[in-house]
């Protein structure tokens, strides 16, 4: 289990998180004489190397820059996707699929949401330009006859 790391005095004051689950924030202790600095017997204890959470059974994730490189992980691994463009990213996503491997740093499916929304608002933008032409090329045909008048002064 891990240790739970508390702001000094936090039992004194109400703001701090006294009967405040939500004010009960981790904050470095910097004052000159602070207890909790100088790591005294019956202070909550500062944060230091050594708390840190047991890692887990899990083989380290690889970072994937391309399906060629997908295509290496083998079946119930897990990778990290590396910055790279949407259209890409859309094929490494249904190969992971296809292959279920787990992706770590991206939520699958919240992102074709978000692309498939991005999708239908640019269809609509265009549809939207299209009709405007159509209208404008029916409202006003070009007559040959007519000549603009010359201003002259």
């Amino acid at each position: 289990m891990r240790k739970k790391f508390l702001r000094g005095k936090w039992r004194t004051c109400v703001k701090l998180g006294r009967g405040r689950k939500s004010k009960q924030k981790y904050r470095k202790a910097r004052g000159r004489h602070n207890k909790i600095r100088e790591k005294k017997k019956g202070n909550p204890i500062l944060v230091a190397i050594g708390f840190k959470k047991p890692k887990n059974q899990e083989k380290e994730a690889r970072i994937i820059q391309n399906i060629q490189e997908l295509e290496s992980v083998k079946k119930g691994e897990s990778v990290i996707l590396a910055k790279i463009g949407q259209k890409s990213k859309l094929k490494i996503i249904e190969r992971a699929r296809e292959k279920e491997i787990k992706i770590l740093n991206l939520n699958i499916k919240k992102f074709i949401k978000k692309v498939e929304r991005k999708k239908k608002e640019k269809q609509m933008k265009m549809k939207g330009k299209e009709e405007k032409k159509a209208k404008e090329k029916k409202a006003k045909p070009k007559k040959e006859g007519e000549e603009k008048p010359k201003v002259t002064e």
